[in-house]
């Protein structure tokens, strides 16, 4: 008789917790992108672009961010801090853009240029001279994500398309 309670409370105590879980994970893949009302879709005060008037990506729960830079035929990516504005040189030699565009997935590898004050073997700007991803940054249907490993650590955010192209310079 033990025994079929002891089992009956350890059945009951799985259910419970399978039907419960661990309760919400917070979003580690986030883009910062402004809602429909205008402002962000955070409750507090960050910058809608970087300092190089580039496109944020946020990374962790705003760990880090990324600006997101391109011409007609570069990409460059700049590490950033918490607050969207300071360089952050990370150990990375390079970091991936993957981007699903009419079904079809491709990568693409920024390496790592580091800027004139960046630390010896640390890098907060990442670039690449290829006009194929120039273009599909372009395309508000491609899906791109930035993922960089940071301290160890594996951060990916969305790269939003989130600016018109009004005054842009570059060929389309």
């Amino acid at each position: 008789m033990r025994t079929f309670q002891h089992s009956l409370i350890a059945g009951l105590a799985a259910c419970s917790l399978a039907l419960t879980g661990c309760g919400p994970r917070p979003a580690t893949d986030t883009a910062i992108a402004p809602s429909a009302a205008g402002g962000d879709a955070h409750d507090h005060d960050h910058p809608h672009e970087g300092p190089h008037h580039g496109t944020l990506v946020e990374l962790g729960d705003e760990e880090y961010h990324a600006e997101v830079v391109h011409d007609a035929s570069s990409v460059t990516v700049y590490m950033l801090g918490s607050n969207g504005k300071d360089l952050v040189p990370i150990d990375a030699e390079s970091l991936t853009i993957n981007l699903i565009q009419a079904a079809v997935p491709k990568q693409f590898t920024l390496t790592a240029s580091p800027e004139e004050t960046d630390p010896a073997g640390k890098s907060s700007r990442f670039t690449t001279k290829d006009a194929e991803l120039v273009g599909h940054l372009d395309d508000a249907s491609a899906a791109a994500k930035l993922s960089v490993t940071i301290a160890g650590t594996s951060f990916q955010g969305e790269i939003a398309h989130d600016h018109d192209h009004a005054g842009h310079d570059h060929a389309h």
